[in-house]
């Protein structure tokens, strides 16, 4: 359990734990991104890691030129386990389907089934785009191919949407880290900005939950 805790503890200060991690392990930092964004993205039980900043602060690390992070190695080595675990996601959609709705531990439902339904929501909205536009909304983005999946979508449709969508999430976030995050006002305000880019990550979900609240509550 403390190792747990230890775990989250350097996720959500990546801040000030990265440093310190890379000159320790060096090149394990690597995997950890990579273990990282492959369970946010492939497991549908873990939609709840800091994808969006990881990756903004994983470029920032990058353009110190330290030697700690190459940026081409990180986008490389990110976009691969955001597809892999997409894939992943998908494939456990089309076997298991809505059982993993009664999925439990200590009691607590692991996939709760209105992320599911908002996730549909979206589809019915924005069809297969969705696939592109859930990158960039946490939770969403980890519930968006197991429902693909479970929706038994063609894979080759799938597919497509969901290599476009990867790139764009890591490359876009990695280089906004790479490019910015080592400005002045960046520097200066890092955990305001950190909370500004999931801010503006959940903020469609938000209007959305909140359109259907006030809606619900006129009708």
């Amino acid at each position: 359990m403390e190792t747990i805790k230890e775990f989250f503890h350097f996720l959500f200060h990546l801040n000030d734990e990265l440093g310190p991690f890379i000159q320790e392990h060096g090149s394990m930092i690597y995997l950890v991104f990579f273990l990282v964004i492959f369970v946010e993205t492939g497991l549908v039980i873990m939609p709840f890691l800091p994808g969006d900043s990881l990756l903004f602060v994983a470029g920032t690390f990058a353009a110190r030129g330290d030697g700690g992070l190459n940026i081409y190695y990180l986008i490389g080595l990110l976009f691969i386990a955001a597809i892999l675990g997409d894939n992943l996601n998908y494939f456990v959609g089309r076997f298991f389907g809505q059982r993993v709705t009664k999925w439990k531990l200590f009691g607590r439902i692991l996939v709760k089934p209105e992320w599911i339904e908002k996730t549909k929501g979206y589809f019915d909205k924005y069809g297969v785009r969705t696939i592109i536009i859930a990158r960039f909304i946490p939770i969403v983005r980890t519930i968006t191919p197991f429902v693909a999946g479970v929706g038994e979508m063609r894979y080759r449709t799938f597919l497509p949407y969901d290599i476009l969508g990867g790139f764009l999430w890591i490359s876009l976030l990695s280089l906004a880290g790479y490019f910015f995050g080592q400005t002045e006002f960046v520097q200066k305000h890092y955990e305001a900005v950190i909370l500004g880019i999931i801010f503006i990550s959940v903020l469609p979900m938000a209007i959305e939950v909140a359109r259907n609240f006030f809606g619900k509550k006129k009708a």
